[in-house]
Formats: structure tokens, C-alpha cells, sequence
């Protein structure tokens, strides 16, 4: 073959080659687009939206600093379209966006807002807006219903308030403090400085002098466990022997929200006064087993006052942060998620008991307890209406109609969302902390 001739064989091959590949990849391109919407979040993302504002209406959250709703929608894709599944979570981290993408959901409802304030970009070096460009670019949406969930009736407010009313297996611990016992020896800094001394002092003796009589140095071993956090697993929450909202008492709503349709009752807070006065220790024992048994959590009583001899009439809740709710409340005891060092301070000065949970562990055992079982029922009815809806509106590509056609509702928590903070024992003590029991 002329050389000429067979130069221009190896140079026209490639580039078939090439227009081929970019050919395929444009009909792959145009077979994506006849089905990809972007103008819409998927059927399913639609009924989990509706389902939560009718449990939660946004009008019922505090719009002065919270940001309540949609904060992400992801546009639908039928042909890679996301399980009928929706995953619970009070923080939207970077382990709960690999959950819920690992899971294939279609919506994440996050208690917290992941957006607060406004966003002049977004970016990856951010990692909460990391978690939200990987979760639109896998067609998971975010929702965030936060103080809405506080304020409504049966809400997270309410469901507080439900633990410290509720009972425990007649007859109620008797619990006590325990006694102080005498802590380990150890030795003080200037004591095993001069030990130390001493032993440096015996090595440099020359050798054939009259040894002299050395203390025996004391070592201290400590060994802590691992960080404890709450339990709020499903099948955990249906184990523990606490009756909700047993006790004899009266309730009130702290802050109003007001002019909600079908919500009256609605606020944020709640004042619980006991027909007959509490005893603090019993108050302990109902909030721990409320709220998933954590190994510990902070009790501020004041001082020169003892746990045991503390009887609780009046009781103020509030989810979270409770300071801005609870400011002002004259109430025995104040239940919250977190108190500053000085809030705390002013209230036991004043006579009143604190007990606080960390921030979010006041709020997350809601999500397994009550929150899981009341979408479940609602998004079914939801998404079945919507299903007729929009079978009926609409003429259905085959992947449409298969999205539609799916009947299956999914509602589960996050196994990785826990909060920040979680507690360490000493193992090595005799005495951890002053139990209760």
C-alpha cells in the first residue's frame, strides 16, 4: 500500500472512533433528558413533604430565627429514582448523608436546619454544604420542620413534658444519694517530685555506703470507658417500663402560637404543676428511662440542699436550648437540653432545680418514640392519594408509571446521628459519680 494511502487509513479510524463514542454518548444524553425533570421533585418527595406540614404546619415555628421547610429539593429522576424511604436524623452530618445515600432514600427529614442563614455560595470546601451537593446529585431532598415540631400539640414539647409525668412499675424506686466514700490515696505533686528526687539520690549512692530506707513510690492506673450516648433505637423505645403521662397534673402551654387552624393549644414550652409534689429523685429515674438511659446527664440543685430531700411541684420544659423559653418561669425545676454555666447558676441561686440532657439528646429520642409511627401512618394515605393523583393527571413515560405504581412506604431514624457530646465513666473508682439507686 502507498504509504501516503495508509497514513490516511490510521488517521481516519481514530477519529470514527471518536465520532462514534460522542455519538452513543449524546443518545444516552437525550435518552436521560426525555425522562429527567428539573422543574420537580419526585411524586414521593411531594407526599413526605405534604405529610410533614400537615403533622407540622410551618406556620407554627418561630420564623424570627428559625428556617423551617424545603431546604433542599432534589429534581426527579425516574430512571434512577430513590427508594420510597425517608430517613430521620436531628443533624444532617456528613456519616448521615453517607446513610442515607448507602440507603438509596428519597428524603431526609432533618430536625435541625442544615441552612440557617443565607448562602452566598456553595461549595465543597464547606462540609455541610458538601453534604448537600452530594445528596441533590444522588436525588435526595432535605427537609427541616425544627421548632414547628416543638410547638405543635403531641409535639416535642409535649412529649417531654409526658415523661416527667409518667410512671414506673409501682411502687417508684426509693432512691437515694449514695454516701461519699473515702476517695484513693495518691500522692501530691511536691510529694512524688521529692520521691522522685529521692530515687535519683539512691542511684547516684557509691557503691559499699550503707543503703538508705527509700518510701515505695505509688502508682495510679485510670481507665475510662468509651463515650456512652442514649439509646433511641425502635425496639429500644418500646422496651422501657415508663408510663407516659400517668401522674396526676395539670399542663400548660409557656408561649402561645396562635391563629394556626385546627392547632389551637399550639406554643413553645410547657408548665407542669403535680396535684401532689414530686419527689426530685423519682424525676431522675422517669427522664432516664425516657429518654434512652444515658449513663449520666448534669442536675444543678441549690446549694447546701441534698437530692433526696428536694420534693418538685411546679416543672418548666423546653427541647434544646431552653433559655429563651424558660426565662422568667417560676417552676421548681427547669427540664431542658442545655443551659449556660451562668443561666444555671441564676436558677439554683434562686431555689430552682436544672436538669439538662445535652442539647440534642432532649430532642432525638421523639424521632423513634412518636415522630417514625405518626409519618408512617400519614405518608401512607399521602402518597397513596398522590399516587391516583398524578397516575390520572398526567400521561406517564413506563418509568413514571413504575414510580407511581410503587406502593411501598419507608420510615426509619438515623443509626449514626448522635449528639456531639457523649459521657465518660471512670471505670477505676469505686464510685462513679452519686447513683441514684
Amino acid at each position: 500500500m502507498d504509504p501516503e494511502c495508509s497514513s490516511r487509513v490510521q488517521l481516519v479510524f481514530p477519529v470514527c472512533r471518536l465520532e462514534l463514542l460522542m455519538f452513543r454518548t449524546a443518545l444516552g444524553r437525550a435518552a436521560r433528558m426525555s425522562t429527567y425533570t428539573t422543574d420537580k421533585a419526585s411524586p414521593f418527595t411531594r407526599a413526605v413533604i405534604s405529610s410533614m406540614r400537615k403533622l407540622y404546619p410551618e406556620a407554627l415555628a418561630d420564623k424570627s430565627f428559625d428556617n423551617t421547610g424545603l431546604l433542599l429539593e432534589a429534581p426527579f429522576d425516574p430512571i434512577r429514582r430513590q427508594m420510597n424511604s425517608v430517613l430521620l436524623t436531628i443533624d444532617l452530618t456528613k456519616r448521615v448523608a453517607d446513610e442515607a445515600i448507602e440507603r438509596k432514600d428519597c428524603v431526609v427529614v432533618a430536625y435541625h436546619p442544615i441552612i440557617f442563614k443565607g448562602l452566598k455560595s456553595l461549595t465543597l470546601a464547606d462540609s455541610q454544604q458538601q453534604s448537600l451537593l452530594r445528596l441533590a446529585l444522588e436525588g435526595i431532598s432535605v427537609y427541616s420542620p425544627h421548632t414547628a415540631v416543638d410547638a405543635a400539640s403531641g409535639g416535642l414539647a409535649d412529649w417531654l413534658a409526658d415523661i416527667v409525668t409518667g410512671h414506673l412499675p409501682s411502687p417508684e424506686p426509693a432512691t437515694h444519694t449514695a454516701k461519699q466514700e473515702k476517695p484513693e490515696e495518691s500522692i501530691p505533686e511536691e510529694n512524688e517530685a521529692c520521691a522522685n528526687s529521692e530515687v535519683e539520690a539512691h542511684l547516684d549512692q557509691p557503691a559499699g555506703e550503707k543503703k538508705r530506707p527509700q518510701r515505695p513510690r505509688m502508682s495510679m492506673q485510670r481507665t475510662y470507658s468509651k463515650p456512652t450516648y442514649p439509646s433511641h433505637k425502635p425496639a429500644d423505645a418500646s422496651k422501657t417500663d415508663l408510663e407516659p403521662s400517668c401522674v396526676d397534673h395539670t399542663r400548660s402551654v409557656i408561649s402561645p402560637v396562635e391563629g394556626v387552624e385546627g392547632f389551637e393549644g399550639a406554643g413553645m414550652g410547657r408548665l407542669i404543676t403535680f396535684s401532689e409534689p414530686q419527689p426530685l429523685t423519682h424525676l431522675v429515674e422517669r427522664i432516664a428511662h425516657g429518654v434512652g438511659s444515658p449513663k449520666g446527664f448534669p442536675l444543678a440543685i441549690p446549694q447546701g440542699k441534698q437530692v433526696e430531700d428536694i420534693q418538685i411541684r411546679t416543672v418548666g420544659v423546653s427541647a434544646g436550648s431552653g433559655h429563651s423559653i424558660l426565662k422568667g418561669v417560676e417552676a421548681d425545676l427547669l427540664f431542658t437540653g442545655e443551659l449556660s454555666h451562668h443561666e444555671a447558676l441564676a436558677a439554683t441561686e434562686k431555689g430552682q432545680c436544672v436538669i439538662t440532657l445535652f442539647h440534642s439528646n432532649s430532642e432525638r429520642g421523639y424521632l423513634s418514640s412518636v415522630l417514625r409511627e405518626k409519618l408512617t401512618n400519614v405518608l401512607k394515605e399521602e402518597w397513596e392519594r398522590l399516587r391516583k393523583e398524578v397516575a390520572d393527571a398526567e400521561e406517564l413515560t413506563p418509568e413514571w408509571e413504575d414510580a407511581v405504581k410503587d406502593e411501598d412506604v419507608l420510615v426509619e431514624c438515623s443509626q449514626q446521628d448522635r449528639d456531639p457530646f457523649g459521657v465518660v465513666i471512670l471505670q477505676s473508682s469505686k464510685q462513679e459519680g452519686k447513683p441514684l439507686s
